[in-house]
């Protein structure tokens, strides 16, 4: 289920595409699943209806939704490849965070522990 935390400072249109995009991952939201309106979704959540659009732009542009006329919003067939994909470009952040925490002197194990809790805390 999708949450908000609206005290993050993470904007919550982000929170709302991650949510989908993590249930989309998951497996809660599979292949050709219709979305809630903008207006449900907006209710639901107690966000604002142009924040809930947003979010379900950016996905939609992303190639992870598809818009159909009349009809709604629905999980594109390979969006579960797409976001994938598009998180794995996100080693190459990974690396060069590691070159400069390895330069500022952060022990290697330090490191590679708080990936796996990260990694661990978020399979839970």
């Amino acid at each position: 289920m999708l949450t908000i935390d609206k005290m993050s400072r993470k904007p919550i249109y982000e929170q709302l595409v991650e949510g989908i995009e993590r249930e989309i991952v998951t497996g809660l939201l599979g292949p050709g699943v219709q979305l809630p309106s903008i207006r449900e979704l907006s209710a639901v959540l107690g966000v604002n209806p142009n924040t809930v659009q947003k979010a379900l732009g950016e996905l939609d542009t992303l190639g992870i939704i598809v818009s159909a006329q009349g009809r709604g919003m629905f999980v594109a067939e390979d969006a579960a490849e797409k976001i994938r994909k598009r998180m794995s470009f996100k080693i190459a952040e990974i690396k060069e965070l590691s070159v400069a925490l390895a330069k500022a002197g952060i022990d290697e194990e330090a490191v590679l522990l708080a990936v796996r809790e990260a990694y661990r805390g978020s399979n839970s």
